[in-house]
């Protein structure tokens, strides 16, 4: 997504996905397991982009992380947070009407897009201005500090 400037979705028909259109509004999120260490890090906000192309099927699937994306569209990185900083999810879930079960808020982020209201919207906006800069300036970083995703042998 940082090198390529461009969203991926699985193959799954996802209504959230079939309704994005140019010009929307997207916040980059990183698990805790992204970066390889799930007890040290923490679900984050850690950018703001813009839809830049409608989503389109893809001739031959491509596959990150031994993934198959089908489908995808191109974004525009408006803000990004330093390589392991951005807004800790957690701590504001319960200000957050996408979340409205507390207690297991994490497993409606296991889909390629989680809808915001306006309201959750603005909280995250306003925690991310604080952390975020010019995505020029902190891509250098993620890129340098990306390391292979180890692939499970195929069972016979």
């Amino acid at each position: 997504m940082l090198r390529e400037s461009r969203m991926a979705f699985p193959p799954t028909s996802r209504s959230e996905v079939n309704r994005l259109k140019v010009r929307d509004d997207l916040f980059v999120l990183t698990t805790r397991g992204c970066w390889h260490n799930p007890t040290r890090d923490r679900t984050r906000i850690i950018g703001m982009a813009e839809v830049a192309s409608p989503v389109v099927a893809y001739e031959k699937p491509v596959t990150i992380a031994g993934r198959d994306f089908t489908r995808g569209c191109d974004i525009g990185l408006r803000s990004l947070a330093p390589y392991l900083t951005g807004v800790e999810l957690g701590p504001l879930v319960p200000r957050l009407n996408a979340f409205p079960d507390i207690k297991s808020w994490s497993i409606r982020l296991r889909r390629p897009l989680l809808e915001l209201s306006a309201s959750d919207a603005a909280v995250l906006e306003l925690e991310l201005g604080g952390v975020a800069r010019e995505p020029a300036l902190v891509i250098p970083g993620y890129l340098s500090s990306i390391r292979p995703v180890r692939q499970t042998p195929a069972r016979a």
